[in-house]
């Protein structure tokens, strides 16, 4: 059954002057609008389509794509503020409305906020909300230590960033674990690096685990190769700068050095490290 604001496959029923009609199933016909019609459709042909309600409720369909679906949470920009809440750009020609009652914050035009898309169930209408909590997973995660994830960060802390992982559950990237700039409303991937017994989880934006270390090390010792067989980087060099030449913390790269001098791989010195013979 095609469903309100979401990618659906419909069924060309048939091409008018007007448009392209959609088999929208229990929705009933849904039209294309002349205006987004920019090829010939046969009939009986399975299109990708957007659905939503213009301005006058009408459901109508779209071969845009919008930044996101009902079901999602998005870093969108309001475009204007009116007597009926903020309009927010994502895509499509009507912008995406804010009720008043689901703004966490007044929202201004100009900026940008992250909010989570929903159908509405008394007027059927898509809609978003900034007040993320009523709408962020509570049960009891499944994630493994390790495990990739999609990240989309929401705000900065005393203590990290905060950030919605597959997009359904909160998770917390510690200050310490971050090497590079992060920006609300940057999507990343990153890991899970552990899943408290009171359920918040902690994130890391390398993978954990001995995989990652070696994969480090072979890193490190390309590196050497390309310099020469000598970097100037020690146990005392400034984590900004091994994050800047290996994309890792200091943590791990230390764990890198040592297990390529265990296998004597190398020949650390008191201004850096060497390739060995």
């Amino acid at each position: 059954m095609a469903e309100i604001g979401k990618i659906n496959h419909l069924t060309v029923i048939r091409e008018l002057e007007f448009g392209v009609y959609f088999d929208g199933g229990e929705l009933g016909k849904i039209l294309l609008p002349r205006r987004q019609v920019d090829r010939h459709y046969e009939n009986g042909e399975v299109v990708e389509v957007f659905i939503y309600r213009d301005s006058d409720d009408r459901l109508l369909a779209t071969t845009r794509r919008p930044l996101a679906e009902v079901g999602e949470f998005a870093w969108l920009r309001a475009a204007a503020v009116t007597e009926f809440g903020a309009f927010l750009e994502w895509g499509l020609p009507k912008d995406l409305l804010v009720p008043f009652r689901e703004q966490k914050q007044k929202m201004e035009a100009g900026k940008y906020y992250l909010v989570y898309i929903y159908l509405d169930e008394k007027s059927g209408r898509i809609v978003a909300s900034s007040k993320l909590d009523k709408f962020v997973n509570t049960h009891p995660p499944e994630y493994q230590e390790g495990q990739e994830v999609t990240l989309l960060i929401y705000q900065q802390t005393d203590i990290g960033y905060s950030a919605i992982i597959n997009q359904a559950h909160w998770g917390l990237l510690y200050n310490s674990e971050v090497f590079q700039k992060i920006s609300p409303g940057q999507k990343l991937s990153g890991y899970i690096a552990k899943v408290r017994e009171d359920g918040k989880i902690d994130l890391t934006l390398h993978k954990p685990g001995y995989d990652k270390v070696e994969a480090v090390a072979e890193n490190i010792i390309r590196r050497l190769i390309e310099e020469g067989g000598f970097i100037a980087v020690t146990d005392k060099s400034a984590p900004e700068k091994i994050y800047q030449l290996f994309g890792v913390s200091k943590k791990t790269y230390k764990m890198a050095v040592g297990a390529l001098y265990k296998q004597k791989l190398i020949v650390i010195e008191k201004d850096g490290i060497r390739l060995s013979g």
